[in-house]
């Protein structure tokens, strides 16, 4: 039997979110979506779960901590360093971009107009992270 692969979506806008975990569900049904509505609500349950996430898709703009501070905290975090972070934003600036890169991301993956081309665009993602990865 096939492992569940866990994804985690950080992301403070509940639509988002809302639709993120749907577009998963939609992909197959080996996949299970974990969600967080900030940085700081992520790295409490990363601190306090067994079963760590496949991947995390994160947002940048978001209160409090925001996902660069995030991501660097992801990265220091001896448990969590090597789960692949993706960035899931709304910002195209490519100095997001490069920052996000330099942090530890290793996809950037601008979040879509039309919600309906999320599941594909996340199957594409997984397997270009998943290219990635094995080089």
């Amino acid at each position: 039997m096939p492992v569940k692969k866990i994804f985690l979506t950080i992301d403070d806008d509940a639509d988002d979110r809302f639709f993120f975990k749907r577009a998963v569900k939609k992909m197959d049904d080996q996949y299970e979506c974990l969600e967080a509505a900030d940085g700081n609500d992520a790295i409490e349950q990363l601190k306090n779960t067994t079963d760590l996430p496949h991947y995390i898709f994160l947002d940048l703009n978001m209160p409090r901590m925001n996902g660069m501070e995030c991501l660097a905290k992801l990265k220091k975090e001896e448990r969590l360093k090597d789960i692949p972070v993706i960035i899931y934003s709304t910002s195209t600036h490519s100095r997001d971009m490069e920052l996000s890169s330099k942090l530890g991301a290793v996809y950037y993956l601008p979040k879509p107009v039309n919600v309906q081309q999320l599941p594909e665009l996340l199957t594409k993602t997984i397997a270009i992270v998943e290219a990635k990865l094995a080089s």
